[in-house]
């Protein structure tokens, strides 16, 4: 509970997973490239990234992309505002907790990457997740990310505190990228119980709608 206080309003959200705002230019260089490799770039590819933070992650995209249309949302009111000050071309920015104000089918690819966790976990040895993360979350906003991608549309999720494999939507999707456990962050792996699962290392990041 000392994670949840002196938080403002927009901080208690229960959709907010992550604490930092972390993050860097061209960060997933492979996964970026992976999935470049398997869409293609056009002006009919729509792309989001989901907890952009200060807008570097969509700039990389950008560099990879210079076609596609691109959203960056973030729960941080000041990491859009310094977002929208790189005045990308072409890039859409906007201050959310979830993909719900999304069109269904609206993507071609979502990232999520390092969001869907929070690091104090693992640095403090939690046997439990909640009351600060709850797997009834990650499952509901996950689903909602499947909803807005087409057939075919590529979900990445990338150092999550929950396995995409144990949610009921993961059933309407296949692997499409698995990596080595030395490309991910150390972040500890909780269960649907909200349980630890000690030494568990979850290793699928790309999954593809079917």
């Amino acid at each position: 509970m000392r994670l949840l206080r002196g938080l403002g309003p927009w901080r208690r959200s229960p959709r907010r997973f992550q604490p930092f705002s972390y993050t860097a230019p061209d960060r997933y260089p492979w996964l970026f490239t992976f999935v470049r490799d398997r869409l293609g770039d056009g002006p009919d590819r729509r792309l989001l990234s989901f907890g952009c933070s200060v807008g570097q992650e969509v700039a990389s995209l950008r560099r990879l992309f210079p076609q596609a249309r691109l959203k960056g949302i973030d729960i941080d009111p000041r990491n859009i505002a310094e977002a929208r000050a790189l005045r990308l071309p072409g890039v859409d920015f906007a201050v959310g907790d979830s993909t719900a104000g999304e069109d269904d089918g609206a993507y071609d690819a979502i990232f999520c990457l390092a969001v869907l966790c929070n690091g104090r976990l693992t640095v403090n040895g939690a046997e439990r997740c909640d009351p600060v993360l709850h797997f009834a979350t990650f499952h509901a906003m996950v689903a909602d990310f499947a909803r807005c991608l087409k057939p075919g549309g590529l979900l990445c999720l990338v150092t999550t505190n929950f396995r995409f494999r144990d949610t009921e939507v993961a059933a309407g999707f296949n692997v499409a990228l698995t990596i080595t456990p030395h490309q991910l962050a150390p972040d500890v792996i909780f269960g649907p119980d909200n349980r630890l699962m000690p030494g568990e290392r979850y290793t699928d990041v790309v999954f593809v709608k079917r």
